[in-house]
């Protein structure tokens, strides 16, 4: 059985995969956490608006 891919689902996954990539950057500390909450928060908008599960 194939699985439906919504798009807000691809993007919320996307944004997850570079909250990690940030982390694993070669820029400073809080350059870092910087970038991957604002990823995190795009995540967390994406899923509160019902399209990501």
């Amino acid at each position: 059985m194939q699985h439906a891919l919504i798009p807000s689902a691809i993007r919320a996954f996307a944004h997850r995969r570079m909250a990690l990539s940030a982390l694993h950057a070669k820029s400073s500390l809080s350059v870092r956490l910087a970038r991957y909450n604002a990823h995190m928060a795009i995540v967390r908008t994406l899923e509160a608006s019902g399209g990501a599960q």
